[in-house]
């Protein structure tokens, strides 16, 4: 049996929200709109920066020194899903070039990065694993989540080109699943039959207990056309993935 984690997710309110600036330029820098419609991460670029590299290494440090316990709902949400995509973002740029995260492995861990306990909050060590299964899934229990972090792949919810933060996060979220759900890479209708992306697979009973129920999250951040395409179908009819790498020209 594995050691439970420390609950994270229980303190009372507390500061509005954790300074994400370094990351939020640092995105800004490399994210940006490229192929097949989607934001693509300029790793090459990055990787020649020897500055930005290590801004990044700051920042991710600087956020293992924080307590989320300190901070208000909103915000450690925000915390959680910046050292995600932070370290995804770190753990790619040490091994580019590279055409898919699957290949950021160890010979004694399973394909991908996801299980190694590189990081280490309030004393307790983590993987990018536990910070989305162990603390994010069960902690806030929004499926909106799967739209903010990012795996370094093409089939994806996008990176950002800046930073989450507690402000206004409920419409950001929002705003991320629309960006998801109406791009073909989330939604697309191929000979009559639905197909989505495979993260509604894995994170199933996150979406819903049946197709009907995941049909309709789908429905609420659909474009009108897609929305009536969408309420025709009575059943999910397969998923797909792209695990290329997200970077531009990659």
């Amino acid at each position: 049996m594995p050691t439970p984690m420390r609950e994270f997710t229980a303190a009372p309110p507390g500061e509005d929200d954790y300074d994400h600036q370094v990351f939020d330029t640092l995105l800004h820098r490399y994210v940006a709109l490229g192929a097949q419609g989607m934001n693509r991460v300029d790793y090459g670029a990055w990787k020649s920066n020897a500055a930005d590299l290590e801004k990044l290494d700051g920042y991710i440090n600087d956020l293992q020194s924080v307590s989320p316990d300190a901070l208000t709902r909103a915000a450690r949400f925000a915390f959680w899903v910046n050292l995600y995509n932070a370290q995804t973002l770190r753990v790619v740029l040490a091994a580019y070039p590279v055409k898919t995260i699957l290949l950021v492995r160890s010979s004694f861990l399973p394909i991908g990065p996801w299980w190694r306990k590189t990081l280490r909050v309030s004393g307790v060590k983590l993987s990018l694993h536990d910070i989305e299964n162990r603390i994010l899934r069960p902690g806030f229990a929004d499926p909106r989540l799967h739209y903010a972090l990012n795996c370094a792949s093409t089939g994806c919810p996008v990176l950002r080109p800046k930073a989450w933060t507690a402000l206004s996060l409920d419409a950001e979220l929002d705003a991320a699943a629309r960006t998801m759900i109406n791009h073909a890479r989330g939604v697309t209708i191929k000979n009559g039959k639905l197909v989505l992306s495979r993260i509604f697979k894995w994170y199933r009973k996150d979406f819903g207990a049946s197709d009907g129920e995941i049909l309709t999250h789908l429905e609420k951040f659909a474009e009108p056309d897609l929305a009536k395409e969408i309420a025709k179908q009575k059943a999910i009819g397969g998923y797909s993935y792209d695990w290329s790498l997200n970077g531009k020209g990659d």
